[in-house]
């Protein structure tokens, strides 16, 4: 899928950013990246529901015992599932981060005193360290004027890393780009870009790494919900 003016997506997401198994071999910065993900796909994955006007309670049944005809059960059973399989995932990631923090404070405990007039190390916590930035995928080609991607700030050949909880190893040819459009439209999605701020006729080639916040709608007035067209790089 090259244009994102009118993606053509299956009906809801399917998750493929799972946090199956053990996360306790994992660093800090990995389980809050992980969290982060596992977050953004809750919240996409509670928009199909909301999309369906159901919850995780809403009974799928007639009072017959037969699937309801007004809803799509299958796909809410579906999100259900996803959503049951992340929430325990969810739960994983936090003790293991929960572990990391008792570990750190208690080495911390653990350090000899400093002597007299030495001055305490200075050491960072887990979270004050850089976070990694995910490799880019995708290019915005063209951004129309009066848009929500021209709103949200996006300009012609930004750089994106992240849009939502899509990243280079699962955007799939930009397919769920199109999910999380889909999934979340007059809803917020946040993407983090790279912008080049020099000319790359000179040796003054500088970047600016950026968040954004894009509100996909369709009566802005223009193509589609976006207003720009995305290719993968």
């Amino acid at each position: 899928m090259e244009n994102l003016h009118a993606p053509t997506v299956p009906s809801g997401p399917t998750s493929d950013a799972a946090t199956n198994g053990n996360t306790t071999h994992l660093s800090f910065n990995q389980l809050q990246c992980k969290k982060n993900d596992v977050e953004a796909q809750l919240r996409t994955l509670g928009s199909v529901l909301d999309s369906h006007g159901v919850t995780m309670e809403t009974a799928l049944l007639t009072r017959d015992g037969f699937p309801r005809s007004d809803i799509d059960v299958a796909q809410i059973r579906t999100t259900r599932a996803q959503i049951i399989r992340l929430r325990n995932d969810y739960k994983e990631i936090m003790k293991s981060i929960e572990k990391h923090l008792h570990e750190h404070f208690a080495s911390l405990n653990d350090a000899p005193a400093p002597a007299a007039g030495e001055s305490l190390p200075s050491e960072p916590l887990p979270d004050s360290i850089p976070e990694q930035l995910d490799p880019t995928f995708a290019r915005v080609n063209t951004v129309a004027p009066n848009s929500p991607a021209e709103a949200a700030g996006l300009k012609p050949n930004d750089e994106i890393r992240s849009f939502g909880w899509v990243k280079r190893s699962n955007h799939d040819n930009l397919r769920k780009v199109g999910e999380v459009v889909q999934a979340n439209e007059g809803s917020d999605i946040v993407i983090r870009v790279t912008r080049s701020l020099g000319s790359v006729q000179t040796s003054d080639q500088r970047w600016e790494e950026l968040r954004l916040t894009l509100r996909p709608k369709r009566d802005w007035g223009g193509r589609g919900t976006l207003g720009c067209h995305i290719i993968p790089i």
